[in-house]
């Protein structure tokens, strides 16, 4: 007959271990609160280990409770004895250099672990780890982010929302990815614009503040021809930031359904006002909101690639890089030249580092001073960051909504033909509402 007698089976390891990570993290998490109450947390890991992991921890310490009573149930009823705590003798030398020993591996081991979590985690946060953890499909996003504006802000500034939440979203993307890179069949290129996204209001507007003084920018746009003196144009542009940016206030919300994958057909737009009143346009044929993607529209619909820029032609990556005097136009034709260099095709980034040299250096072989080399470097560059064989992308794979002149940006919605009901009012398509004329 199993001997019922003694302890409780609640005293075994199994349920004592339990009991104790639960604790543990029930002090945890509140200690989490309390951090995080105080602004203390800024990383946006951090949800996830104080909403996921602690309290995964939490509850797996509940479901060994029981189980540990029901093993040493089973136990007993077999004829075991009851377990006892293992008798530790401290007055002898050897039972305490062992207690000791265990105490001393055990910090050093809770110590390496905390160590090596936080090492993890912030490799993990790096930009290094996201552009080149999937070398081949995200080689064209890392290169881009290195040379523009946005190049300090690491990859998870944007890509991962606050919170538990975003992050346990943005983590279970990046298993779908992993996926498609070890089997090879992730997408060539990789499809725009990005879906799943956070919101601006929880990325840009961290850094950036919505709305603009009523002010006026003037941008130059500066293109060079194909002559032996590489002729210099330029062309002003005012643009009305408040006009432009209006979309974005907060007393504002603009929402559209778009019906394509890239969000360039948009047949419905519903504003509401500071005011609090409502208007509804209508692409022509269309009755009522159809079916498709819902968005609020935020900085992303125009500002789509913000931290990863693709010149959309050869020729404005060459004009840029001239206006900017990284090509030195005292080269005869080297306008014209470099466009060729970069427009010849080219099996990968490595045939295009040699094939451009060649080009340029043989066209002005007859010199010997600095500049050759600077646009030898200077066009090669452009093209390491803009065309990448491998995942079939080239000039124009990659453009942008911001204007009009790339995409159809803001005649998606301002072309005279999005109207209300009774057609008395239309989203207009007049150039006075974002520029000033010259």
């Amino acid at each position: 007959m199993a001997d019922t007698s003694g302890p409780p089976v609640v005293r075994n390891p199994v349920s004592i271990a339990g009991a104790w990570i639960t604790t543990l993290a029930a002090f945890a998490f509140l200690g989490y609160l309390g951090a995080e109450a105080f602004g203390l947390l800024d990383s946006p890991y951090s949800g996830l280990l104080g909403f996921a992991v602690v309290p995964a921890m939490f509850v797996a310490g509940l479901l060994l409770i029981p189980f540990g009573m029901w093993r040493e149930g089973r136990r007993r009823k077999q004829g075991n004895p009851a377990w006892r705590w293992p008798a530790i003798d401290l007055q002898l030398r050897r039972s305490r250099i062992i207690l000791a020993t265990v105490v001393f591996l055990t910090l050093v081991n809770v110590v390496v672990v905390a160590v090596a979590g936080l090492g993890v985690t912030h490799y993990m946060e790096s930009t290094t780890f996201c552009g080149q953890a999937c070398h081949e499909p995200m080689q064209p996003e890392f290169a881009a982010h290195q040379v523009f504006a946005h190049s300090n802000v690491g990859c998870v500034s944007c890509h991962v929302g606050p919170g538990a939440r975003g992050t346990i979203k943005a983590k279970m993307n990046g298993m779908r990815q992993m996926y498609l890179y070890f089997t090879g069949t992730h997408n060539r290129p990789i499809p725009v614009p990005a879906h799943g996204l956070p919101v601006a209001a929880d990325t840009c507007e961290r850094c950036h503040t919505p709305g603009h003084a009523n002010r006026d920018t003037t941008r130059t746009m500066r293109t060079f021809a194909d002559d032996e003196a590489n002729t210099e144009s330029a062309n002003e542009v005012v643009l009305h930031m408040a006009k432009n940016h209006w979309h974005a206030r907060k007393d504002i919300t603009v929402e559209y359904v778009t019906t394509d994958a890239k969000r360039e057909s948009i047949p419905y737009v519903r504003v509401t006002d500071a005011r609090g009143q409502v208007t509804e346009y209508f692409a022509p044929d269309t009755k009522a909101p159809p079916a498709g993607e819902t968005r609020r529209m935020d900085c992303l619909d125009c500002h789509t690639r913000p931290a990863h820029t693709f010149s959309p032609t050869v020729e404005s990556a060459v004009d840029r890089a001239m206006a900017a005097g990284e090509i030195p136009r005292t080269l005869p034709f080297v306008h014209r030249e470099a466009i060729a260099a970069l427009k010849a095709e080219y099996p990968s980034q490595s045939a295009a580092t040699e094939g451009i040299k060649q080009h340029l250096m043989g066209f002005y072989k007859d010199r010997s001073d600095g500049a050759v080399q600077q646009a030898v470097a200077a066009t090669t560059r452009l093209y390491t960051t803009n065309v990448f064989p491998s995942m079939k992308i080239t000039w124009g794979t990659y453009q942008s909504q911001m204007g009009h002149s790339q995409l159809t940006g803001c005649f998606r919605c301002h072309d005279d033909e999005h109207k209300t009901r009774d057609g008395k009012a239309a989203i207009r398509q007049d150039c006075a509402l974002c520029h000033k004329e010259q």
